[in-house]
Order: C-alpha cells, then sequence, then structure tokens
C-alpha cells in the first residue's frame, strides 16, 4: 500500500566511471599513432635542417661578396660587378628565407592537422567501445575521472573505483586486437 501511495518507482540510476587519460594513453593504437607523428616529424625536421643549412650557406656567400665587392684594391669597374652579383645573391637569399618560412607554417600545418584527425579516429574507437560497455552494463552515466575543470580541479571529487570503474575492462578489450610482438632474442 505505502508503495503505490509513494509514487511511480524510478529506475534506478547507474553510475560508471573511466579514466580516459589512461585509455587513450595505453590503448595500443595511441602508441603506434604516436610513433607514426614522431617519424614523420623526424622527416619533416630533416628538410626543415637542410633548408636551414642552404640558407646559411647562402648567407656566408653573400656576405663575402658583400665584402669583396667593397674591397679598395680592385678597380671601380670589379667593385660595381661585384655590387650586382651581390644583389642577386641578396635576392635569392631572401628567397630561401621566404621558402624557408613557408615550409616552416605548412610543416606545422601539416602535423597539427595529422595529429588531430588521428587523436579524433582514436577517441571514437574508444567512445564506441565505451558506449557498448556502458549499455551491456546497465550504465546510465559514465564519468571520466581523469577529467580536469577550466581552473584545474578535477571535475569528479570522489568516486569508488572498485565498483563502477570500467577503464581496464575496456582496455582489455580495446587492446585485444593489438598484433603481438615478436618475443626478442636474448643478448650475449
Amino acid at each position: 500500500m505505502l508503495a503505490l501511495l509513494g509514487g511511480p518507482a524510478r529506475a534506478q540510476t547507474r553510475i560508471g566511471t573511466v579514466d580516459m587519460r589512461k585509455l587513450f594513453y595505453d590503448y595500443y593504437r595511441t602508441i603506434e599513432a604516436q610513433k607514426a607523428l614522431d617519424a614523420h616529424a623526424a622527416d619533416l625536421e630533416k628538410e626543415h635542417t637542410k633548408m636551414a643549412e642552404d640558407w646559411k650557406k647562402l648567407k656566408q656567400d653573400y656576405q663575402n661578396t658583400l665584402a669583396s665587392a667593397n674591397d679598395q684594391a680592385i678597380s671601380a669597374d670589379e667593385r660595381d660587378n661585384r655590387k650586382k652579383l651581390a644583389e642577386d645573391k641578396l635576392k635569392q637569399l631572401k628567397k630561401a628565407e621566404d621558402n624557408l618560412a613557408d615550409y616552416e607554417r605548412q610543416a606545422n600545418t601539416t602535423y597539427t592537422e595529422q595529429k588531430n584527425r588521428i587523436h579524433d579516429k582514436v577517441i571514437d574507437e574508444i567512445r564506441a567501445v565505451l558506449e557498448a560497455k556502458a549499455r551491456a552494463g546497465g550504465y546510465t552515466l559514465v564519468l571520466d575521472v581523469a577529467a580536469l575543470g577550466s581552473t584545474g580541479i578535477p571535475i569528479v571529487i570522489y568516486h569508488n573505483d572498485k565498483d563502477n570503474d570500467l577503464t581496464q575492462a575496456i582496455l582489455d578489450e580495446l587492446n585485444a586486437a593489438a598484433p603481438r610482438e615478436a618475443p626478442k632474442t636474448p643478448q650475449k
């Protein structure tokens, strides 16, 4: 009788927790993607270093030509020729400097876009597994215990890791498809 008078029975709310930081960084696809990004960054850096070295050589060549154009020991006609040559080298130097700046901008943009695409793809994969696991477990809400507010204070102040934490189960499912590493041969 009290149950009928007390109003309709409410559905049980079940709240789960996950550590998205752990899921993201311990997921094998994130690790593989980071290795690929690091290799791409190394290639970009090699090209940048080569371009910077070429620019330095052009700068040194321009300075040498300019210094020789101001040499009073040579004839006025030769100094004029060297000044024209120095002007041409200055144009080459400016063009190389512009190319280097353009390369830096393009490389940064490309790297950032690639990193964001990979990040978004990994997060989507994690969310798909998380949502399926939450539905199967009857959870109505799952909170990220690693999330921080704009002030740097954790959003979830207290949680019981043992009862409702889905992190390890989701991580195990995500990493189940990870390629197995070949056993390492012992070093002599």
